[in-house]
């Protein structure tokens, strides 16, 4: 009986320690909901421990064994909600409690069965089995496929399969005649050593897949202008080259560099929280006018970049043209009226195999030149054969206007 007990106090204390985890991922993670609800599991779950290990001294053991099943069971539901929001696959609140009382009702039912024996080992897995296949068949419905994705549903359908194979041991290894035998029985030592490590290895892999949440979304965070909602330079510069080298074609796409007119007349004049809200409304332009493959970006200031992979330079024309034209389209909160925002742009193709910096500065160049021809205009660039020391290290920026 003192290695089950043993093995009891260490779940417990497993338990606790996830909850811990899963309660401070939830300060750090958008995903807190999810994080607080297996949180939840895990405590519920752990109570089983304490019941089973009341259950060889209590009077009324048959209280405590329900309550052991129970706590499991309900461990587990709470699980299926927590991954099914992190994941979202939710489940409905009335579909989780019918399954979880359904499950308790089984078990009350079959209590006086024989222990040990195929009509009571079946009956009392199988919800267990159930409720973990259908927590690991939600990895799969999300459609998410990292590495720690892939682990998580390893061991949950693992933790199912488990369960099955507790029917098998509880008959040939013998659970014990009475629940209250149960601590002292061949099987419990079995069971809970199996137990512990499916639920550090599950528990791992859930944590696994929040903190990988974490890391992404500050990374995405990070390479997010916040005014505009477009990638910043950093973001838009490691989206763009590799797809200058994704493909081996002669047009591996065009670059557009667009800048607001006069941008700084609008602050002066009109207060930044005006200049804020035209910068947010070009950005949702560059957004609705350019294709969906396209990539969009804030380089710094009034200045835009889109990135339209595969596009030869006319069609790029035409995209920017249609850019020019819904921006001076916009009526824009702070601003008069009658006032109209517009923007120049500059197109220039890439070549294949060439490197981003060369094709920003043509596309710069012809910016410039869209700028000294009057403004809200569009210009198209040098092409890459044509162009003059294509190997220049940085891109020169043109003086602010």
């Amino acid at each position: 009986m003192g290695g089950a007990i043993s093995l009891l106090a260490v779940n417990f204390i497993i338990a606790q320690i996830f909850t811990v985890a899963f309660l401070t991922i939830a300060v750090k993670s958008r995903q807190r909901p999810a994080a607080l609800w297996c949180a939840a599991g895990f405590v519920v779950a752990s109570l089983s421990a304490v019941c089973e290990a009341i259950v060889p001294f209590s009077s009324t053991p048959r209280l405590f064994a329900i309550g052991a099943f129970a706590s499991v069971l309900g461990g587990l539901c709470l699980l299926r909600f927590g991954l099914g929001r992190f994941y979202e696959v939710p489940v409905r609140w009335t579909v989780l409690c019918a399954c979880f009382l359904a499950g308790v009702a089984l078990d009350v039912a079959i209590y006086d069965l024989p222990r040990g024996t195929w009509q009571h080992a079946i009956p009392y897995q199988m919800p267990f089995f159930l409720i973990q296949a259908w927590t690991a068949s939600v990895v799969i419905r999300s459609g998410r496929r990292s590495f720690f994705d892939r682990v998580l549903f390893g061991l949950l359908a693992l933790s199912a399969a488990y369960y099955l194979v507790k029917i098998y041991a509880a008959v040939a290894a013998g659970s014990g005649a009475t629940a209250q035998d149960y601590v002292s029985s061949p099987f419990a030592l079995i069971s809970q050593a199996l137990g512990a490590m499916l639920i550090v290895g599950a528990g791992l892999a859930m944590l696994g897949v929040m903190v990988k949440d974490i890391v992404d979304d500050a990374q995405a965070r990070s390479e997010i202008d916040l005014l505009s909602g477009l990638y910043n330079r950093r973001g838009f510069m490691d989206r763009v080259i590799p797809l200058l080298h994704a493909r081996d074609t002669q047009t591996p796409g065009t670059l557009i560099l667009a800048d607001l007119d006069r941008f700084k007349l609008v602050n002066d004049t009109y207060g930044h929280l005006a200049g804020d809200e035209v910068i947010r409304r070009f950005a949702r332009v560059l957004m609705d006018v350019m294709p969906n493959r396209a990539v969009a970006g804030r380089l710094g200031g009034e200045e835009f970049a889109v990135f339209l992979p595969c596009t030869e330079l006319s069609e790029a024309r035409v995209v920017a043209h249609g850019m020019r034209a819904a921006i001076m389209s916009q009526q824009i909160a702070g601003l008069p009226e009658a006032a109209r925002v517009t923007a120049s742009f500059g197109v220039t193709a890439a070549g294949s195999g060439e490197a981003l910096d060369p094709v920003m500065q043509r596309a710069d160049k012809a910016l410039y030149a869209a700028k000294a021809n009057g403004r809200n205009r569009v210009e198209c660039g040098e092409t890459p054969g044509t162009v003059v020391n294509p190997s220049v290290p940085q891109w020169v920026g043109r003086p602010q206007s």
